[in-house]
């Protein structure tokens, strides 16, 4: 089923888009005044598209100056990229338990029904929910905790691919890329399962940091 998008939601949206193009600069800050009155809806408005921001990991709030812009770096893609792809091998490369095949399976569906939504942020959301359930297989809460940690971030740069590269408008090609890695996991086939994830994750690190580059 197709979700409509709340009036927030879309300006969420909208203000990525321009996070992304670079007209808000990293370290600006949003001003929910000037933002309300240039694009004339309501300061509510701009409040919980903010918050949505903030969730997405593009904005983080500072005391004294509200929600900013975060300021990514290639070493900081490296870094959190290089996290990401330890855990998530580590967490294909032995067999499943049935309820994370079966979690693993319901991650993947609502993934499909968010792609028909084609809304950036929504789609965002439970690609990483399809990855936390990969490495929830590892059954290990504190480790569930860091990768939380991991996600704040990890959804800004999701974002800024499915922004940047319009993966929204075609999310058949997200689909397939998680569905060929749940074919390996529920096939028992540990050996596909680790390529397949240590491909998806390289070839999102290397394209963010050339999005990144190409911004200098």
């Amino acid at each position: 089923m197709v979700q409509r998008s709340t009036a927030a939601q879309q300006l969420a949206a909208g203000l990525a888009s321009r996070i992304v193009a670079g007209a808000f600069a990293p370290g600006d800050r949003l001003r929910e005044s000037a933002i309300a009155t240039e694009l004339g809806v309501a300061r509510n408005t701009v409040r919980e598209a903010v918050r949505i921001l903030e969730q997405s990991g593009l904005v983080q709030y500072q005391v004294n100056r509200g929600a900013v812009v975060i300021s990514p770096t290639p070493e900081r893609v490296d870094a959190l990229y290089t996290a990401r792809e330890v855990l998530e091998t580590a967490a294909v490369s032995g067999p499943a338990g049935k309820p994370e095949l079966a979690a693993l399976r319901t991650a993947y569906d609502e993934l499909v029904e968010a792609a028909a939504s084609h809304d950036p942020l929504r789609i965002v959301d439970l690609d990483l929910a399809f990855h936390s359930a990969i490495v929830a297989m590892l059954r290990s809460s504190r480790l569930d905790e860091f990768y939380a940690e991991l996600m704040v971030e990890l959804r800004f740069y999701l974002t800024v691919l499915s922004l940047e590269d319009r993966e929204f408008e075609h999310p058949d090609d997200i689909l397939a890329e998680h569905r060929v890695i749940l074919e390996a996991i529920e096939s028992g086939d540990t050996a596909t399962a680790v390529q397949q994830v240590r491909s998806h994750v390289e070839e999102n690190a290397r394209r963010v940091i050339e999005i990144l580059n190409g911004r200098d």
